[in-house]
């Protein structure tokens, strides 16, 4: 059966060629659309995590209250002791400790005098341990534009920005003039050894970064961290098992203390990925619904021109179940085709996007959103049969529909309607 339909395919191309249009076409834009928007949600994701709050960040509860504050003075003490714990809870889980805070930055002249200030926030994180993984988990590397990465106590990294508007320059001697988790006041010198740029606006304008172990020692905070946070060994964050996380940790000891977050609990990401997942299944059903129109449409036309062909085999004796089902075997080869096309050709377009991307670096200079200044799609497994099971779908669809016209036709007058 599945011969004889191909080869009615290939001698009959006007049978064929625009339903596989049609359904290539929406099955490709389908495909594509579901990689594109899972790719740039995941880029951010990816860089509030690394950046800000992790896959999932543990915290003290009074901290927790006012996080928006990075409240110092309410941070985790004994941070090598939760570490072990944690790491025991999760292994599965890279956990690291990480301090934020905010302060002035004094840049003196050649009489130690101060020729330029300006508000900064900064991040303490493990920089100098060996084996240290935030160093590649913020690509520092390569986002160090100047200079190079702290390599001893008392170095600093600063925002390439930040370094204009200051007039910093390279090996030279700051002061950060902040506060204690006491309350008092903290001044702390460090040498500038480098210059950053993320192609984000909100962390282009006033970062520093510095080793944890100074920071530490800064704020008066020995063996202290505002934040413990953890990344899953995946890269990507997995809202159910960061979910099943926080189930299990609040039956530990340290809930009786901590509270444990998830990424989808900052900033009201959480809200964004619920209205993204609809929107995702509204651009389905909105895509199946297009093609059952047009491909049921282009059915009609078909019976049209193959009305006298459905008479005759009608005529013969074949009957009306058997010539729909037909029919139908017929459209879900022609589906299979189209499908298949156009799944490909999505996960091309979306691997060529994942390996090369958009640079949108220009357009985030004056943005206060976290965004990647690359948008990447994602090849996923799934965004093959997202957009290949509709698109199958959709052409056996309409032409069921289209096909309910057989039954309409009365069979006596068969060979009157056949009359040349």
């Amino acid at each position: 059966m599945l011969q004889f339909i191909l080869k009615g395919i290939l001698r009959d191309k006007q049978r064929s060629v625009l339903p596989i249009v049609v359904v290539g076409l929406g099955v490709m834009l389908t495909t594509f659309f579901y990689g594109y928007l899972k790719g740039v949600i995941s880029g951010m994701l990816s860089s509030n995590a690394k950046l800000g709050s992790g896959h999932l960040k543990v915290m003290t509860r009074e901290y927790a209250e006012l996080e928006a504050q990075s409240p110092n003075d309410l941070a985790i003490l004994d941070v090598p002791g939760v570490l072990q714990k944690l790491r025991t809870f999760a292994p599965d889980i890279t956990w690291v400790p990480r301090t934020r805070f905010g302060g002035l930055l004094d840049i003196p002249d050649k009489n130690g005098d101060t020729r330029a200030q300006g508000p900064v926030i900064g991040i303490g994180l493990d920089l100098l341990s060996p084996g240290s993984t935030e160093v590649p988990r913020m690509d520092l590397k390569k986002v160090t534009v100047e200079g190079r990465i702290p390599q001893k106590p008392g170095e600093l990294l600063i925002s390439r920005d930040l370094a204009k508007n200051l007039h910093a320059s390279l090996g030279e001697t700051v002061t950060l003039i902040s506060s204690t988790a006491g309350g008092s006041m903290a001044i702390h010198n460090f040498v500038v050894v480098g210059f950053t740029h993320f192609g984000m606006g909100p962390l282009d304008r006033n970062l520093i970064l510095a080793d944890l172990s100074d920071v530490q020692y800064a704020l008066n905070m020995e063996n202290a961290s505002g934040e413990i946070l953890g990344f899953m060994d995946s890269g990507y964050f997995d809202r159910d098992a960061a979910e099943a996380e926080i189930t299990r940790f609040k039956q530990t000891e340290l809930s009786s203390l901590l509270v444990m977050h998830s990424l989808a609990d900052s900033q009201g990401i959480g809200d964004y990925l619920d209205m993204v997942d609809v929107y995702v299944w509204m651009d389905l059903g909105g895509m199946i619904l297009l093609m059952t129109v047009v491909l049921w449409n282009s059915a009609l036309m078909a019976g049209l021109r193959r009305y006298g062909e459905i008479g005759i085999r009608l005529a013969m004796g074949e009957s009306k179940g058997e010539l729909l089902r037909w029919l139908l075997y017929e459209a879900a080869v022609i589906g299979l085709i189209g499908a298949t096309l156009g799944a490909c050709a999505g996960m091309g377009i979306n691997y060529y996007l994942q390996e090369v991307g958009i640079d949108i670096s220009e357009m985030m200079k004056g943005s206060t959103v976290i965004m990647p200044p690359v948008l990447r799609a994602r090849v996923l497994p799934e965004g093959f049969f997202v957009g290949f099971l509709p698109g199958l779908c959709a052409i056996v669809l309409g032409t069921a529909l289209a096909g309910i016209g057989i039954y309409k036709r009365n069979t006596a007058s068969l060979f009157k309607e056949l009359e040349v």
